[in-house]
């Protein structure tokens, strides 16, 4: 049986009241995060991301997005399912920052997109040009085996006119960094609950005006209950924006769609692009915009034209901005980026080809009209199969010289497992979704993710009842439906991260949120009779209530032991230590590996000090070491003072003939990093610290 979403009730009438506000409220956030981000490009840039200028200007900004908004056709949403979709998102909003992670050391990314904050905003500059005086560079940096840089930190220009670039985009640091003038740390610390709750209520409000009902807030609350977004929610990481602006893309899209509206067309083209800015590999969502835009531009719709130039005005924007200020980064993923622009230049030429072909009279011939929307259905079907049964057949390797393979076969020794760096556990990309909404939902939303392809391929194929007139309109959902599809697919073909959990569901922030969407669709089909033969409405609501239990109780155990953490709560104690125990003029020179990974950047950037790098051979051989730490002492300018720091233990300190100095000693709490099981709490992190004054 081919079943469809049901047809509103309303028409398409625009909607007014509590569900038309929260809808314009998603979509003006969505464009909030980008205009700050773009923004930031060229004042950070030219160095004047300044509080006394920015703070006016996304006032400015603001005002102009609500004025922009409030002129926007909206969808009806009953008033009391909006109230519920508004509770839910402010509730999960305040347990997510309730239990807001501390991640200062840029250990993994929610670390480094702070401190890039924090640097933006102290310093108004993305791309930091660093005084040589206080180090008394350029001597300093000639001195063989030193450097500024750190992971997630590059290095830039001579030592005459050295300068720090983030990695990463900018967007993260961006939004963040208003957070630091507005409240510090604590301000930063849960500015991801905030937009990660709006996203929450968006993806509510387009299940709310695709099935009506209260359908709506049972989809939200779903999502709220999954843990790897609630992990990404307690942290400054970038799937907070990301999130928000491909939620609200599609929630304009939706209503560009209904109303066949242009500007929303155009506001969905670029909210989901100009993710770019925000995370770079939006363009996997930017670029399959294209085919179902194709589909629109062959049945002569008007939201096409403007969805697509959107679309390339926020992906080249993004691109431009990464090139120009995060351009290092975008060398280091150059393996994976150039791939995916590939792909987008073909799907762009395919569908460019489609569309000519339609306007010169070229269609399906009718055995293909007659089969697509099957076709559709079974491919759906067959290819979710495939990567399910992966592990059967398939073991998935990356080069073994790659920097991650020495990771993996590090968590490999200490998990007791078969050493093999090389292995990317992508196979196990389904098993890593069932761990989170259990099996009986992956199956539910299977079938309804491949009842949904074959109504679309019945859509694309129908004819149109009068010749000469242009067939019906693709349903409302057809665009959030193919990008979701195709980025969970890609995704869970080539999750592309380092496989340890929980960090590397932070892949899945698209495709766990689809799941439960497709299974609330189901159970929105039960309950309405369209998807079974039952013709008792208590049975049919029972087994909509099963189908929705198979998705939530696994969702609520999966997620309960995680309910109250907070990482590495503490860490901002050990940092206050350390900037305590510095004085005016000192010079830091990390001297081993913990603290060569993880401190420079907050050394530099929240005690104000000059931070220099032991490179990794120096670290590895105590001459070569004793020789660098004398360089640096004798190149630092007069009246400063070089104090050696050591993260991991005193002997790096105690071997070059100095006396360490405790500074800070105690115990966090990290995530696990399991490889091949689900993580169900944290484990302990110590971070220690020692100081040798070398001159």
């Amino acid at each position: 049986m081919i079943v469809s979403l049901p047809a509103p009730a309303d028409g398409i009438e625009p909607g007014s009241g509590l569900g038309a506000w929260l809808q314009r409220l998603v979509i003006g956030a969505g464009l909030l995060v980008l205009a700050t981000a773009a923004l930031a490009a060229p004042l950070g840039y030219a160095g004047w991301w300044r509080p006394w200028l920015v703070l006016p200007l996304l006032v400015l900004v603001a005002g102009g997005v609500g004025w922009l908004v409030a002129r926007l056709p909206a969808a009806r949403v009953d008033t009391a399912p909006a109230a519920a979709l508004a509770l839910v998102g402010a509730a999960y909003t305040a347990w997510a920052a309730a239990t807001h992670s501390t991640q200062i050391l840029p250990r993994r990314d929610a670390g480094s997109n702070l401190q890039a904050a924090i640097s933006l905003a102290d310093t108004g500059y993305r791309i930091v040009p660093l005084s040589p005086a206080g180090m008394g560079a350029p001597a300093v940096l000639r001195v063989h085996d030193v450097t500024l840089g750190s992971p997630a930190f590059y290095q830039l220009g001579d030592a005459a006119h050295p300068s720090i670039q983030p990695q990463f985009v900018i967007g993260p640091a961006a939004i963040y960094s208003p957070g630091r003038w507005l409240g510090g740390l604590s301000t930063m610390f849960v500015q991801p609950a905030v937009l990660a709750g709006l996203s929450v209520l968006g993806l509510g409000l387009i299940v709310a005006v695709l099935l009506r009902g209260w359908w709506g807030p049972v989809a939200a609350a779903s999502v709220a209950l999954q843990f790897p977004l609630l992990h990404t929610a307690r942290a400054t990481y970038s799937e907070p924006l990301a999130e928000l602006t491909i939620v609200a893309g599609a929630l304009a899209w939706v209503l560009a769609a209904r109303f066949d509206h242009r500007r929303l067309a155009l506001l969905a083209g670029l909210l989901v692009g100009g993710t770019t800015l925000v995370r770079i590999d939006g363009l996997r969502e930017a670029i399959l915009l294209i085919p179902v835009a194709a589909l629109g531009l062959i049945q002569r719709r008007s939201w096409p034209a403007p969805l697509v130039r959107g679309t390339a005005i926020g992906a080249l924007g993004g691109g431009a901005a990464a090139q120009a200020l995060s351009y290092r980064y975008l060398g280091d993923i150059a393996g994976s980026l150039l791939p995916l622009i590939a792909l987008g230049a073909f799907m762009a030429l395919v569908s460019w080809a489609l569309v000519v072909l339609s306007r010169r009279g070229a269609g399906l011939p009718d055995s293909v009209r007659r089969l697509l929307p099957a076709a559709c259905g079974l491919g759906v079907l067959v290819i979710g199969l495939l990567l399910a049964l992966r592990p059967l057949f398939m073991t998935v390797r990356q080069n073994p010289n790659d920097p991650g393979a020495d990771v993996v076969a590090g968590l490999q020794l200490r998990q007791g497992l078969t050493i093999d760096g090389a292995r990317t556990y992508a196979e196990q990309s389904v098993a890593w979704l069932s761990w989170w909404v259990g099996p009986v939902a992956l199956v539910i939303a299977l079938l309804v993710a491949a009842a949904l392809a074959a109504r679309l391929g019945r859509a694309w194929t129908t004819r149109p009842q009068i010749p000469g007139r242009p067939p019906a309109p693709l349903p409302t959902w057809a665009g959030p439906y193919v990008v979701a599809l195709g980025s969970t697919l890609l995704t869970l073909w080539r999750p592309g991260i380092t496989p340890d959990h929980p960090w590397a569901e932070r892949r899945l922030l698209i495709a766990l949120p689809f799941v439960a969407v497709l299974v609330v669709v189901g159970a929105a089909w039960v309950w309405r009779g369209a998807a079974t033969s039952l013709r008792s409405q208590p049975a049919r609501a029972g087994l909509a209530l099963l189908t929705l239990a198979s998705l939530v109780i696994p969702t609520a155990l999966a997620t309960w032991p995680h309910r109250s953490e907070r990482v590495e709560a503490g860490s901002q104690a050990r940092v206050a230590a350390l900037c305590r125990a510095l004085q005016p003029g000192d010079i830091v020179l990390s001297v081993d590996d913990r603290a060569a990974n993880e401190w420079p950047p907050v050394v530099r950037g929240m005690c104000n000090k000059p931070a220099l790098v032991a490179k990794y051979y120096a670290r590895r051989h105590p001459e070569a070491l004793r020789i660098l730490v004398d360089g640096v002492v004798d190149a630092a300018p007069p009246g400063s003072r070089v104090v050696l720091l050591a993260g991991e233990s005193p002997q790096a300190l105690a071997r070059l003939g100095f006396t360490p100095q405790p500074v800070a000693s105690g115990e966090v709490l990290e995530d696990e990093r399991l490889l091949e099981r689900r993580p169900d709490g944290l484990v302990p992190l110590r971070i220690d610290l020692w100081l040798a004054p070398a001159s």
